[in-house]
């Protein structure tokens, strides 16, 4: 058998074959955790109809369960979904549930210490990919598949083929993660990494912190990854002490097979923006033509940590939003809101026009907490520009770090130049 990637060893492990796993072999594994949301409700009708009205779930303690999605609820029917999924709960035992508030699921839950390296996170959102920047396998499955994991405990997978990318170099100043993971996007396009996982590697992600590797991490799930996976280094060793976690450093084997190794000198990086209606649609800041903005949306799991609080309190401070927008702050979790308002910085964003949202998903999906009109244009810190994903199928949305979301709305239009 020839030497094994990162997704092969942390799969091997989770499937008990000691012997190590070939590309594209079938595998049955037990996660470590598996996280769903709003969407709990459906899949626990399905769970009904597999287990039968009194069915029970393999193991109350391996199931994460976080209301991020409609927080508050805004109508009686996302309401209703919020009572299933709390009786549920209570008559499963579940011992880790997230109530309103506590922040989306995808920051919660190494937050809460539920992801150490080296095991199989999955969940019912497409961005558990999110969990690869602990040197975990965070894995997107569906609604059916979840509720089949709940009953039984177990799923298969197919052994991802793996893409190795190489970050060359230190990122220039304004430069920041999302740049980077849009730069990636709109080079190898929005289906370059299906079904793969990618590692990530280079003299730049000693430098990056566990915020800019959840953005990445993230991200991968918009070029089609299954996976996208930071191995574990002095980063990820500084952020787990909190959690005393007992692990070995994987490491992809030196004749690990590779279906592709890319390289990418990020010298002369400059901010990105993903165009609409699609993450690959990336081109550099500057080459935008002037573009009006009627609401800037700094937050969501990709960008609402408090780096990028920070970042657009820097450059918000003692200055004012153009009238004509719309600053919509929506923190990843109650912890980070928290944080932030010991640092002073919520005044500065609330001072400067900002309007605070609850610590979820917000105006990201659409259905709440800030959608866009018809004719609107949205600068974003999300991760999707596709019509629709706001409110209206008649708007725009771009996508960009947190510093142009932030001068963007002071200047009322798409730019990275200081106000």
């Amino acid at each position: 058998m020839t030497g094994q990637t990162l997704i092969q060893k942390i799969l091997a492990q989770a499937a008990g074959k000691e012997e190590g796993v070939t590309e594209n072999e079938i595998v049955f594994v037990s996660p470590h955790m598996i996280l769903s949301h709003d969407n709990s409700a459906a899949i626990s009708k399905t769970f009904y109809e597999i287990t039968g009205p009194n069915g029970k779930v393999w193991d109350p303690n391996k199931i994460f369960i976080d209301l991020d999605h409609a927080v508050p609820p805004p109508d009686y029917k996302k309401a209703e979904n919020h009572k299933i999924i709390r009786e549920f709960v209570k008559k499963q035992g579940i011992k880790y549930f997230y109530d309103c508030g506590t922040g989306i699921c995808h920051q919660v839950l190494p937050e809460e210490g539920l992801v150490p390296p080296n095991v199989v996170i999955l969940g019912s959102d497409s961005h558990t990919t999110t969990h690869g920047a602990f040197g975990a396998a965070g894995i997107p499955i569906g609604r059916t598949e979840t509720a089949s994991v709940w009953a039984i405990g177990q799923t298969w997978l197919k052994v991802p083929e793996t893409l190795k990318i190489t970050f060359d170099n230190f990122l220039p100043k304004d430069v920041y993660a999302k740049d980077v993971i849009l730069d990636v996007i709109g080079r190898i396009s929005a289906d370059g990494a299906t079904y793969k996982s990618i590692e990530f590697y280079g003299k730049t992600i000693d430098k990056m912190s566990i915020s800019d590797r959840m953005t990445i991490s993230n991200m991968s799930a918009e070029a089609g990854a299954k996976a996208g996976i930071f191995p574990v280094d002095n980063v990820t060793d500084t952020w787990n002490k909190q959690f005393n976690f007992q692990y070995e450093k994987l490491e992809a084997d030196e004749d690990a097979d590779y279906e592709q190794e890319l390289s990418f000198d990020l010298t002369n990086l400059t901010p990105r923006v993903a165009q609409p209606h699609k993450v690959d649609n990336v081109v550099p800041v500057e080459d935008l033509p002037r573009t009006k903005v009627d609401v800037a949306l700094l937050g969501t799991c990709t960008n609402g940590r408090i780096e990028d609080l920070r970042i657009a309190s820097d450059i918000l401070r003692e200055k004012q939003i153009n009238p004509d927008v719309r600053l919509l702050i929506y923190p990843a979790s109650r912890s980070i809101l928290h944080q932030a308002i010991k640092e002073g910085l919520l005044e500065i964003l609330v001072e400067a026009g900002g309007q605070i949202g609850v610590p979820a998903c917000g105006p990201c999906l659409g259905e709440y907490g800030g959608t866009l009109a018809p004719g609107e244009i949205a600068i974003s810190t999300a991760n999707r520009n596709f019509k629709g994903r706001m409110g209206t199928r008649d708007a725009e949305i771009y996508l960009a770090n947190p510093a142009v979301v932030a001068r963007s709305a002071i200047a009322g239009y798409i730019t990275n130049e200081e106000g």
